[in-house]
């Protein structure tokens, strides 16, 4: 059996990375930008930053903003248009797995055009072609959308999301600078920082780990849990090392793939429009305890690296119930609601729970589950 790793051609990391974005552009030749971005992003100036480093070295662009939080087939579609009509040859995304997402896939349908129906790109799609080269500038610290191979599209006419899975997809540059992240707010640095520690620790617990993608990982979540308290208190010191740390995650999963966490959450930002990392941050201590008694001793690694102390004293069922309390207290610390109760209504349970157990990213939890169980899962949490 052998392993694949993919990931990004470059990357740049630090305070002024975006400086990187003109020398990479013009030394690849590209002539015109389409630069993804959302709406939000564009309106309080955190998109200008780039433009202003594209501006002041030539560099033309036409801006595409058609971009919802949880982005659509149509936004999609609009995006293909909008990227022929304007005769561009790169991409430029800027923000965060909303802009990246819709990104993702305008280039692989542009540099593959059989796909043009969006749905056909759902799982893992049989493309030929390396998409559209995408120069990727996140936004937020937690999707680390900008070096993995998967994205994310809303089929808003069947509430549902369509997990993509394509090694074509991947940005060819990453420019994860801080300064870029600065202007988060403190319920968005959670809610995005929590999504990133949940990549951290489905990816390590997920059947497909082994070595090499659990050294992302659990350095990942040694990072995450230091960093995200001062990140979402807008420390520079919390939001450097949250930008590495999502990162670094994201370097892992992305080849390794995730588990139930994520295919429950995904129908709650399909049918409520629930913020990913609000219902990962919610869903995790529940399912970590559901997983406990299938992942060996994962999970004292996992209390380990989150701070706790004297894990090697503590039998395993004291280490995987450290694991989760320290998860658990990191989600409360940063303002994550307890539960779901608010957010789901009990008559979309059975909906609910077939569609995450129809999710890609659930064949890869490290325990099998069922549609009963899934739905027992959300009870839980109500």
């Amino acid at each position: 059996m052998s392993n694949r790793f993919i990931l990004n051609e470059i990357s740049y990391h630090g305070s002024g990375a975006i400086e990187a974005i003109a020398s990479e552009a013009i030394g690849r030749g590209f002539k015109k930008a389409l630069v993804c971005s959302d709406p939000d992003l564009i309106k309080f100036g955190v998109t200008q930053k780039v433009l202003d480093v594209l501006n002041k070295n030539g560099l033309a662009y036409e801006i595409f903003s058609d971009i919802k939080p949880n982005p659509t087939i149509e936004n999609v579609q609009n995006g293909v248009a909008a990227y022929k009509a304007a005769g561009t040859d790169y991409i430029v995304a800027i923000g965060g797995g909303s802009s990246m997402d819709t990104a993702k896939a305008i280039g692989i349908i542009i540099n593959n055009p059989e796909f043009a129906d969006v749905r056909s790109l759902e799982g893992v799609a049989d493309t030929k072609n390396k998409c559209v080269p995408i120069i990727a500038v996140p936004t937020t610290a937690g999707t680390a959308a900008e070096v993995t191979i998967n994205y994310v599209i809303t089929d808003a006419q069947n509430n549902r999301k369509m997990v993509c899975v394509d090694p074509h997809d991947i940005p060819v540059v990453a420019v994860v600078d801080p300064d870029m992240m600065a202007s988060m707010p403190k319920g968005l640095t959670a809610a995005t920082g929590m999504d990133a520690l949940t990549h951290a620790i489905e990816g390590y617990i997920t059947g497909g780990a082994w070595e090499l993608s659990d050294m992302f990982h659990i350095k990942a979540i040694e990072i995450i849990a230091r960093s995200l308290r001062g990140a979402v208190n807008n420390t520079p010191e919390g939001r450097a090392d949250m930008a590495l740390g999502q990162y670094v995650a994201g370097m892992g999963f992305s080849n390794v793939g995730l588990g139930i966490v994520h295919s429950m959450a995904h129908p709650l930002g399909a049918l409520y429009d629930t913020p990913h990392g609000v219902a990962n941050a919610i869903i995790l201590p529940t399912v970590m305890e559901y997983n406990a008694e299938a992942t060996g001793e994962k999970y004292r690694d996992i209390a380990r690296a989150m701070g706790v102390a004297g894990t090697d004293a503590m039998t395993i069922e004291e280490a995987r119930k450290a694991a989760v309390d320290a998860v658990r207290q990191l989600s409360a610390d940063v303002g994550i609601p307890a539960d779901l109760k608010e957010i789901v209504k009990p008559e979309d349970l059975d909906f609910l729970a077939q569609s995450a157990y129809d999710d890609a990213c659930r064949p890869g939890n490290p325990r099998e589950t069922s549609v009963a169980e899934i739905k027992a899962l959300y009870e839980s949490l109500l």
